[in-house]
């Protein structure tokens, strides 16, 4: 008689305890976007790799020249369809090189934004790259670049033209009295699709 107590005591707590695991495991959702150690490993990958390519096109000058890779005609990127920003492929240039070597072809998705001063001394936004809304573990990273009032555009096959930046460019000369023609702010924003 006791060993049959005994064993039914443990089946009971058993059965506790596998019901206390199951109702826990239906408390917590975990999804593959849950924050995780690993989560933060990866957007902390992102975030350097996004730093990297800055710098690196910041180095070779490659940034300056997306910057200024402009139709003044259209008004928008050379190279861009319908909108005046790119939204499926990289800007045709070295700067779009690197970072579709560094994201695209990981599936990884990024929109790079340009921020300048109006004449009215406001800030605006100009897209360079829009591939979608952010997701909520998006990383960026930015860079400034100085744009002088003798820098030319340049054109579709990415060779300097002539077209002064004071004839028709996206931002104005907001300091009319020193070579600086404006100062732009160049934001990379990263998630994973």
């Amino acid at each position: 008689m006791r060993g049959q107590v005994h064993t039914l005591e443990a089946i009971v707590g058993a059965l506790l305890l596998l019901t206390s695991v199951v109702f826990a495991l239906q408390m917590t959702a975990v999804t593959p976007l849950s924050a995780s150690t690993s989560s933060q490993h990866i957007e902390n990958q992102q975030q350097a790799s996004a730093e990297g390519v800055l710098a690196s096109a910041v180095e070779s000058g490659a940034l300056r020249r997306a910057v200024l890779f402009w139709n003044e005609t259209d008004g928008s990127f050379n190279g861009t369809t319908s909108e005046e920003f790119y939204t499926v492929n990289a800007p045709p240039n070295e700067f779009g090189e690197k970072l579709e070597r560094q994201f695209g072809e990981r599936g990884i998705a990024y929109n790079v934004r340009i921020y300048y001063r109006t004449a009215s001394g406001n800030v605006a936004e100009q897209l360079m790259v829009h591939q979608g809304e952010p997701s909520d573990n998006a990383v960026m990273s930015a860079r400034t670049v100085v744009i002088t009032d003798d820098a030319r555009l340049y054109n579709e096959t990415g060779a300097r033209s002539g077209t002064s930046v004071r004839d028709s460019y996206m931002s104005n000369d907001v300091t009319t009295d020193s070579p600086v023609y404006n100062v732009v702010r160049v934001e990379v924003i990263v998630w994973r699709i």
